[in-house]
């Protein structure tokens, strides 16, 4: 339901010399959050196909796969035939959203849009009605580790007027720099799907990081405005 938290761990922050046993190590969240970089849109490469459906024999977690991507027109269909459950394509990357969004959503999967720090919110209201999810980037892709960019509250605020606006109710994902420390203020901003990926692989005890995240994502929702 749009209306729970989410807590989506990512793995591009886990040992990939043991992705079974750190996968093993979040059955409490619940999705894992896939990252795929191409080394154009952004400036670094990370998984492919393969690893996709080596995560899915791994796990009974839904995938869900953010496609840091120049070309995501001619490879959507191919990380749905791997086996995501969810994909983000990034709006900036392709001139047809509306159409990839109706191909995922032929195959089955949840549609979902990223936006970059610098995309507003507004260029998604042509096609807000059709989305399963948006994706609401609080860093600059392409790395793990940076530091959450404060003014994404706004956009988050303004991201939700737009679906009230719309009678709407998409889940809002945000991925960057998130932590128990700030996953509050995120979820009281209108955001329900929290990636972290350091705050949870950085974390002796995984459950307790997410149990954490969770916690502190809740009393923000509770407040929310």
């Amino acid at each position: 339901m749009p209306n729970e938290i989410k807590i989506a761990p990512s793995i591009l922050s886990a040992d990939f010399a043991r992705l079974g046993s750190e996968l093993a190590d979040i059955t409490s969240a619940d999705l894992v959050h896939f990252d795929v970089m191409d080394g154009h849109f952004v400036p670094n490469l990370t998984f492919g196909l393969d690893v996709l459906r080596a995560v899915k024999a791994a796990t009974s977690l839904p995938v869900d796969a953010h496609l840091m991507i120049s070309n995501p027109d001619e490879m959507v269909e191919k990380y749905l035939d791997a086996g995501a459950d969810i994909v983000s394509f990034h709006y900036e990357a392709t001139a047809h959203a509306h159409r990839l969004v109706s191909l995922i959503h032929e195959r089955g999967a949840v549609a979902s849009v990223a936006l970059n720090p610098a995309t507003p919110v507004y260029a998604l209201e042509p096609i807000i009605d059709d989305l399963d999810m948006v994706l609401v980037m609080t860093v600059n892709p392409g790395f793990a580790g940076q530091r959450f960019i404060e003014s994404s509250t706004r956009k988050l605020r303004r991201l939700r007027r737009m679906c009230d606006e719309h009678g709407v109710n998409p889940m809002i994902e945000v991925d960057g720099g998130l932590s128990a420390q700030n996953a509050s203020e995120v979820t009281r901003a209108g955001a329900n799907v929290i990636v972290a990926g350091s705050a949870v692989f950085g974390a002796s005890d995984r459950a307790a990081a997410i149990a954490d995240i969770r916690r502190s994502a809740l009393v923000g929702a509770s407040k929310t405005c």
